[in-house]
């Protein structure tokens, strides 16, 4: 009746528990099947938009203004950044996760002061000890990195994408200090701007894995981007913005999907036939109406009934009791 069963609490060491291999991951779970296959896939191809959603993306992408995403958790505001890129080829999407402590400089720029003057005191020691006229200069370039929003306005041919997760949490003056930058598409760097001339151009790293990026010469520590990204910007409705970065915006408020919608979300990410799934559909909707659920919560529950991690007959009640928790705490 329990071989379904790994770990069975007795206490007994059991190293054959897991002769059976692990059900593969879920196909929602990207970067655990990256890391599983070797690779980091294509995230947000099978991400289920409505028609009026796609316009307003558009409407963003042709006007060069941001698109300030609100919903429920777990409708998808997130993943949406990644389905825009995946299907237009805009490289991998730049995330900044905003929290209450974010700054505009941590999304546009880190420069670690204190690691070039170490660096530059070593250089002096080790030219004083070979009896060198002078150091070697320290490139500034290696201690500065581009944030997330710094590297989005990087000059190139294609717009970057750029998701602003949950600027809810952040600071009440960061959505103001976001405007100059998204009115002009630009920021400078001070750092740079006082170098002189012929230390110019600097290569510095940019919030991409591994990446590097050459900053001009004119104007002296400027960036500035040709084509300006597409900004997806993520709230859950726990503040309200100022009307100057509202009006800055375009506005999309996803709906919670209802049966339908929820019947196209799982068929897209897992092979299984209506009957696998429609109880469970009915069990979600059931449920949301006393309280807050996410949709990845039905979908770990056809994936755990579709993997057969549970017992066959299990009623989609005694299922939804282990894997669709209520997401608000008032609820047993």
């Amino acid at each position: 009746m329990n071989d379904y069963l790994a770990y069975r609490g007795t206490g007994e060491p059991d190293p054959d528990a897991l002769a059976r291999p692990l059900p593969d991951v879920p196909p929602w779970r990207e970067s655990l099947r990256a890391r599983a296959v070797g690779g980091r896939g294509v995230r947000g191809l099978k991400y289920q938009i409505d028609p009026g959603e796609v316009e307003r993306v558009n409407a963003a992408l042709y006007l060069r203004r941001p698109l300030l995403v609100t919903g429920e958790p777990g409708t998808g505001k997130s993943s949406l950044a990644y389905a825009v890129a995946a299907e237009l080829g805009l490289g991998e999407v730049l995330r900044w996760p905003v929290t209450s402590k974010s700054t505009l400089r941590d999304g546009l720029y880190q420069y670690d002061a204190i690691g070039r003057l170490q660096e530059a005191n070593l250089r002096e020691i080790e030219a004083r000890d070979q009896h060198e006229a002078s150091p070697t200069p320290v490139d500034i370039g290696s201690y500065i990195r581009l944030g997330p929003l710094g590297t989005a306005l990087l000059p190139g041919p294609r717009p970057r994408v750029l998701l602003v997760d949950e600027l809810d949490k952040s600071d009440i003056d960061l959505p103001n200090d976001l405007l100059d930058v998204f009115e002009e598409g630009e920021f400078t760097i001070p750092e740079l701007a006082r170098l002189p001339v012929r230390q110019h151009p600097v290569t510095v790293m940019t919030a991409d894995e591994g990446g590097q990026a050459e900053l001009s010469a004119e104007p002296r520590g400027v960036v500035r981007c040709e084509a300006f990204p597409l900004v997806i910007i993520t709230s859950n409705g726990e503040r309200q913005f100022p009307s100057a970065f509202l009006r800055r915006c375009l506005q999309l408020a996803l709906q919670a999907p209802g049966a339908g919608k929820l019947a196209r979300i799982v068929e897209a990410h897992l092979p299984v036939r209506a009957a696998d799934y429609e109880d469970l559909i009915d069990e979600f909707l059931g449920r949301k109406s006393e309280g807050e659920l996410a949709t990845d919560e039905l979908l770990n529950a056809v994936f755990v009934r579709y993997s057969a991690l549970r017992p066959a007959g299990e009623s989609a009640e005694q299922l939804a009791d282990i894997v669709m928790p209520y997401l608000d705490k008032s609820r047993g």
